[in-house]
């Protein structure tokens, strides 16, 4: 049995893929980021991750976070965008076996439902099952069905912060495709200083001047991840924000050892 509060890992798109190509999977990173999970070792780790170029492009193309507007291709549209992310997470799902972590994956829309877009209803049973046996459940953002729009898409960044909240995480692990947040976008501008550590007052402080990531992104880039985080931030659940494309940065931060990126707390 376990009873330790959960640490999750969410792994942004950005990281896994290429955001300029559609359906482009960075495999290297992947499965290198699979065996930094295992190096960790942690019974009580859930993990998310994003769409990137599989999610984001077939949703932005049929309008899935908008909800159902009676057209029927849009119905082909769920279910393309919910089957494109099936394939990422296989893809994810592989490495992890392979460097043998006992992972099992949950495709949210099989039990949860949300309401204007935020989550009403979540079907725990195979979550807490999985945790009370150190299973590694791996979830993803994904095609939900809707109480008010019919169907909309979840983002992973909402799920992971429900999931924190819900569970009272002792921290949450963001790895992104930069070290951290940045005075301004660091990969077009070599001066853009990092935050290294940011209160939950200063965060929002600062919140108007986080860009949108590149690439096709339905959820809003780095200000819709920021907007999503704060609820648990304000239940008082750290984060650590670091470069999942750098080696050893995720296995650091899981592990609770000084790494490049930005920690937010609430005070």
């Amino acid at each position: 049995m376990n009873d330790a509060k959960p640490v999750i890992l969410k792994i942004g798109g950005s990281a896994i893929t290429d955001k300029a190509e559609p359906l482009a999977a960075k495999t290297e990173i992947i499965n290198r980021l699979a065996e930094e999970i295992k190096r960790a070792d942690l019974d009580n780790l859930i993990i998310v991750h994003g769409g990137g170029s599989f999610g984001h492009p077939t949703a932005a193309k049929y309008g899935i976070k908008e909800g159902y507007k009676e057209d029927p291709a849009q119905k082909l549209g769920f279910a393309e965008t919910h089957h494109v992310m099936t394939v990422l997470n296989g893809l994810v799902m592989d490495a992890l076996i392979w460097h043998e972590v006992p992972a099992i994956s949950i495709a949210p829309s099989s039990c949860i439902i949300t309401e204007n877009g935020k989550i009403k209803f979540f079907d725990e049973t195979a979550v807490k099952a999985m945790q009370k046996m150190t299973f590694t459940p791996v979830m993803y953002g994904d095609a939900v069905l809707d109480d008010k729009l019919g169907f909309t898409i979840l983002s992973g960044d909402q799920l992971v912060a429900y999931l924190a909240i819900k569970y009272n995480a002792s921290k949450i692990v963001i790895g992104v495709d930069t070290d951290g947040l940045f005075d301004c976008d660091p990969k077009t501008n070599p001066n853009a200083k990092p935050y290294k550590h940011l209160t939950l007052a200063e965060l929002k402080q600062i919140q108007p001047k986080i860009g949108k990531t590149a690439g096709t992104d339905v959820t809003g880039g780095m200000a819709g991840k920021i907007a999503e985080l704060i609820p648990a931030i304000e239940q008082g659940v750290r984060i650590t924000i670091t470069g999942a494309t750098k080696g050893l940065s995720i296995f650091r931060a899981l592990t609770d050892q000084s790494v490049m990126g930005t920690e937010i707390e609430k005070a």
